[in-house]
């Protein structure tokens, strides 16, 4: 289980998400939350642990802190002048919702190459479409990465 400093660090990244539009540094972090580099990293290993957020396996980095991803994706959210990438148009969805939902995901259609955009508003998508998951929900965390 996570602690109460666990959570702030999660807030602490996600509210920097959202403001710097990639993912910030654990200094960033450490700096947000009143704790030190080595305080977050350790929090970070606890939050993997828990699946609340993935880090990658080389560098032990944030890669995803659901729905942001911080890296780039065929999948990018945006709010006024500010996007970030998300991992999937689901978590687009999401991300859109965090900053007061409003928004928009734009990703590429699959088959044609064509921009798809999705808008958000009052919490909720607006407009016409279809979303296919490849991989059944139960089965997402066997690759999360794929998923």
């Amino acid at each position: 289980m996570f602690t109460k400093f666990d959570r702030d660090v999660r807030l602490a990244l996600f509210d920097l998400f959202v403001e710097l539009g990639q993912a910030p540094g654990p200094e960033e972090v450490a700096a947000r939350a009143s704790a030190t580099v080595a305080e977050v990293r350790a929090s970070y290993e606890r939050l993997d642990e828990q699946r609340v957020i993935v880090l990658d396996p080389n560098s032990r980095d944030v890669w995803m802190a659901n729905p942001f991803s911080a890296g780039p994706t065929p999948f990018r959210a945006r709010h006024g002048e500010r996007s970030w990438y998300a991992n999937c148009n689901w978590d687009g969805l999401g991300s859109c919702a965090m900053p007061g939902g409003e928004g928009a995901v734009d990703a590429r259609c699959p088959d044609c190459g064509e921009t798809l955009s999705v808008t958000v508003s009052d919490r909720r998508p607006r407009g016409d479409g279809v979303a296919h998951f490849v991989v059944p929900a139960a089965h997402f965390w066997d690759d999360i990465g794929f998923t």
